[in-house]
């Protein structure tokens, strides 16, 4: 168990924090409150944060290469795949890009990301966790639009992330009766998945498996939900470490920083507890854990029409 220096970020309190993408171009960190509609936006060089309001929850987003168009986001909500543009006011323009049709109503989109070759992976899930409904699906989003479903039969996807070569593919569930990560193998080029594995079965660890980033060595890291911890594990699944922060439910992490080296996690409010007694729980946190990360990938693969 390590407990490397944290700085606190975020100058608000999410109800459920999750998404954080650095941009590099920006030297800035965004992420999302999924419960609040929230889109956050922290720059590094200023440390100041700015909030826009959205008019559904995001479950994820993805920066985009949109010249001319700068915080221009692509997100997936609960009825599809928008178009965001921040402009200097707290409300985001949505525009939709593609509709998704859910197998049961009361669900939204959750974990995702986008891969090296620009298209966007999401995932979707039923809202009412208690349900335990495996209806969670994988979707591909790219210029032929939304695709049809990847992977299937899931409750609550999570810890979306490919390693340095694009070839693995990694996807966690983390809903109480499953807390499984996977590795599948991953065709760079098509983005075709096969051969999925069990990576880790977290069962036999503290916590459940939440939103996973990878570092330039392969490495994947991911959030141990309601243990207050961050997990390290190698590429052939060993855990390497521990880290603990101080917050219950950490999410989700990324990597991000002027040298890519800062690991920043944010965190959900635990059920029942009012913002004004959060303390730092909702909040979001840099680490420094001596590890380098890789450039957070951008959408580049908009439809034709």
């Amino acid at each position: 168990m390590t407990t490397p220096k944290i700085q606190i970020l975020s100058s608000s309190r999410d109800r459920v924090g999750e998404c954080p993408v650095w941009s590099v171009a920006e030297q800035a960190l965004y992420w999302v409150d999924i419960e609040g509609c929230r889109i956050h936006r922290f720059d590094w060089v200023s440390q100041t944060q700015q909030t826009w309001h959205t008019p559904e929850r995001v479950g994820c987003m993805a920066l985009t290469d949109r010249p001319g168009e700068p915080r221009t986001l692509v997100a997936a909500m609960e009825t599809g795949i928008f178009l965001i543009k921040l402009g200097p006011e707290f409300d985001a323009e949505a525009t939709l890009l593609a509709a998704v049709k859910h197998p049961m109503p009361n669900m939204r989109f959750n974990d995702g990301r986008c891969d090296a070759q620009g298209r966007f992976w999401v995932s979707s899930m039923c809202m009412d966790m208690a349900l335990a409904a495996p209806v969670g699906t994988v979707y591909c989003f790219d210029e032929a639009g939304l695709s049809e479903p990847q992977i299937t039969g899931l409750v609550t996807p999570n810890g979306m992330g490919f390693n340095p070569d694009g070839d693995s593919y990694y996807l966690s569930d983390s809903h109480p009766t499953i807390q499984k990560i996977w590795v599948f193998d991953r065709d760079a080029q098509t983005g075709e998945l096969s051969r999925q594995r069990l990576f880790v079965d977290m069962l036999s660890l503290p916590g459940r498996p939440d939103g996973a980033a990878v570092d330039a060595a392969g490495g994947y890291w991911i959030c141990a939900n309601d243990a207050g911890l961050v997990h390290q594990f190698s590429p052939q699944g060993e855990l390497l470490q521990s880290i603990s922060v101080p917050v219950s439910k950490p999410a989700m992490c990324a990597f991000g920083g002027p040298n890519l080296d800062v690991l920043f996690v944010t965190s959900i409010l635990p059920g029942g507890m009012l913002p004004e007694h959060a303390g730092l729980n909702g909040a979001v946190f840099a680490l420094d854990v001596g590890v380098r990360g890789m450039p957070e990938p951008v959408f580049s693969r908009f439809p034709l029409c």
